[in-house]
C-alpha cells in the first residue's frame, strides 16, 4: 500500500514507540575499552591527542579497571608501553613484561573482567615496525616465532583472549599451535584481520610511542582502496582458527564490516580508532557538533552495520549514557 494508507511516521511518535520498533541496539555487553599500561608507580598522565584516555601504571590500572567493570563494560584490551626498546621487541614476550604484570594484578584483583591483550611487536620495538627487520624490510616469517611466544606469555599471565594485530601472514595458525601445544586449547584468538595501512591511527601512535622510525607500515597492512582482499584475509584466519575477526578502523570502513559479517557469520569485533575518537572529541570541544550524540550515533553506525564487539575509546562515556537510559 501507498501514501496516505502507509504512513512510517506513525511509529515515530514518541519515544516508547521508537524504542519499541528499535532495529538495533547499543548495549554495554558489546564495548571492549583500550588501555596503556607503563611501567612505575601512582601513574595516571593523560595522552594529549586522545582527551580523557591515560597511561596508567599497574596500580592505577586496577583502579581504572574497577570503575570500567562498574560501568558494565564487559572487557579491557591492553597496550604496554616498555621500559626497554630493542630490535625485536624483547619485552613483549618476557614473563615480567608490563602486560604480563597488568594482566597478573587485574585477574588478582578483579573477578568477572575478561583481559584482552594487543599481540604485536611495534610498542617495544626501536623501529616501531610490528615484526623483526631484516635488510631493510619486516621480515614475515622470522616475527611469527616472536608473535607466538609473546601470545604465550599472555596466556601464561591469565589473558582471557589474545588479540594479534601485526598483519604478519599466517600468524593466527603459529599462535594457535603454540597455545595448543602448551595447554590453552580453549584460550581464543580475536585476530585483527582486516587492518588497514590507515592515517587514522596518528593519536595512538602516540598515545603507544609506536611511529614506525622509518618507512610506514603499508607492505603489510592493507590497502584502503581494497574490500575483496579483507574478505580474503578474514577467510584465511578463520581457517587458520581465528575465534573472532576483526575490522580497523571502524567508521571509514563500514562496507567492510557489512561484508565481514554477511559473508562469513562469525564473531566480528570493529575497531573505532583514535583518529575516529579524536576528530570528534576535537569538534565536540569546539562546539562545532553535538559530541555526545555524535558519539553515540558513530557507535550505532558500527553495531548496524554488522559489528557484534566494538573496541572504543568512548567506552566509559557510552555506558554511562547507556547506563542513564
Amino acid at each position: 500500500m501507498s501514501f496516505p494508507v502507509t504512513r512510517l511516521r506513525r511509529l515515530r511518535q514518541n519515544e516508547l514507540l521508537r524504542r519499541m520498533v528499535r532495529e538495533t541496539r547499543l548495549s554495554t555487553d558489546c564495548l571492549i575499552y583500550p588501555l596503556f599500561v607503563c611501567h612505575g608507580r601512582g601513574v595516571r598522565r593523560e595522552i594529549g591527542t586522545m582527551p580523557g584516555n591515560f597511561h596508567f601504571s599497574v596500580d592505577t590500572l586496577v583502579e581504572e579497571c574497577r570503575e570500567v567493570q562498574g560501568l558494565g563494560i564487559p572487557a579491557v584490551i591492553l597496550f604496554g608501553l616498555p621500559e626497554q626498546k630493542d630490535e625485536r621487541g624483547s619485552e613483549a614476550c618476557s614473563d615480567s613484561g608490563i602486560v604480563q604484570q597488568a594482566v597478573g594484578a587485574l585477574k588478582k584483583e578483579l573477578s568477572g573482567l575478561l583481559v584482552i591483550t594487543d599481540v604485536c611487536l611495534c610498542e617495544y620495538t626501536v623501529h616501531g615496525h610490528c615484526g623483526v627487520i631484516v635488510d631493510g624490510n619486516v621480515d614475515n616469517d622470522a616475527t611469527l616465532k616472536l608473535l607466538a611466544k609473546t601470545a604465550l606469555s599472555h596466556a601464561r599471565a591469565g589473558a582471557d583472549i589474545v588479540a594479534p594485530s601485526d598483519m604478519m601472514d599466517g600468524r593466527v595458525a603459529r599462535i594457535r599451535q603454540v597455545l595448543d601445544e602448551d595447554g590453552f586449547s580453549n584460550l581464543p584468538i580475536m585476530a585483527y584481520s582486516a587492518k588497514y595501512a590507515s592515517a587514522f591511527y596518528g593519536p595512538f601512535r602516540e598515545a603507544a610511542d609506536s611511529t614506525p622510525q622509518f618507512g610506514d607500515r603499508r607492505g603489510y597492512q592493507m590497502d584502503p582502496a581494497n574490500a575483496d582482499e579483507a574478505l580474503r584475509e578474514v577467510a584465511l584466519d578463520i581457517e587458520e582458527g581465528a575465534d573472532v575477526v576483526m575490522v580497523k578502523p571502524a567508521l571509514a570502513y563500514l562496507d567492510i564490516i557489512y561484508r565481514v559479517k554477511s559473508s562469513f557469520g562469525v564473531p566480528v569485533a570493529a575497531y573505532n580508532v583514535s583518529g575516529e575518537f579524536a576528530c570528534i572529541k576535537a569538534a565536540g570541544m569546539k562546539g562545532w557538533i553535538d559530541e555526545k550524540r555524535v558519539m553515540m550515533e558513530s557507535l550505532l553506525a558500527i553495531k548496524r552495520a554488522g559489528a557484534d564487539l566494538i573496541l572504543t575509546y568512548f567506552a566509559k562515556e557510552a555506558a554511562t549514557i547507556l547506563q542513564e537510559r
